[in-house]
């Protein structure tokens, strides 16, 4: 005659007590993985750890080097319906001078739309010596249906670059950018479609065309 084993009340309760530890140790797992992505944001860009460039907390170098380096901008769009790009390609300066840079973008699209720049430097190790004293990438732009907008960066390079072994002898670092679409809520879609709007005008300000001053 088979007998059924009746499970004990005490080990019942232990099987509950160890799958919701489970469970609450794999949604505090969750909870770390999505406060880790803006925590290491603001990692990279105190430190300029990846490329990222840092922000300044001063607006000119404690002292400017007779040594010529030379800033080459670069601009790019993800999902994004702008024309986004430098207004000149590069820039020779004196490494600790602060020097000006414009970007120039159009909103291509029938209504308006919001972005936000994301940034880096080549090469990486450049990162921790290019300080940004101004940048248009510190909030997010919102452009009209066809407008267009000078968008400005204020930098220098850290003199301290000439001592990184790796770095003394950088003739050149580049800066790029890359425009992101910003959801104002959690009803707006990204843009998926990049129609032009009526009348919207292809030209490019030519506000600053000298990025020295």
């Amino acid at each position: 005659m088979n007998r059924q084993t009746v499970p004990h009340p005490q080990k019942k309760n232990t099987n509950r007590i160890v799958a919701g530890v489970c469970i609450a140790f794999f949604g505090g797992m969750i909870g770390m993985a999505y406060a880790a992505v803006p925590l290491y944001a603001m990692f990279c860009q105190a430190t300029g750890y990846g490329g990222t460039v840092k922000r300044a907390t001063q607006q000119y170098a404690d002292r400017v080097l007779d040594r010529d380096i030379t800033i080459r901008f670069d601009a790019n769009t993800a999902s994004v319906p702008w024309q986004f790009q430098p207004v000149a390609r590069s820039v020779t300066i004196k490494i600790g001078e602060t020097a000006q840079a414009h970007y120039s973008a159009t909103n291509k699209f029938v209504r308006a739309t919001t972005a936000r720049a994301t940034f880096n430097v080549q090469p990486e190790l450049a990162g921790s010596y290019f300080n940004k004293v101004e940048c248009f990438c510190f909030t997010d732009t919102t452009l009209k249906p066809g407008e267009t907008l000078d968008m400005t960066v204020v930098f220098y390079v850290d003199p301290d670059i000439v001592n990184a072994p790796e770095l003394k002898d950088l003739k050149t670092i580049t800066l790029s950018y890359t425009m992101f679409p910003v959801e104002k809520n959690e009803k707006t879609k990204p843009v998926a479609s990049t129609v032009p709007a009526e009348g919207t005008s292809n030209k490019v300000s030519h506000t600053e065309r000298s990025l020295g001053g």
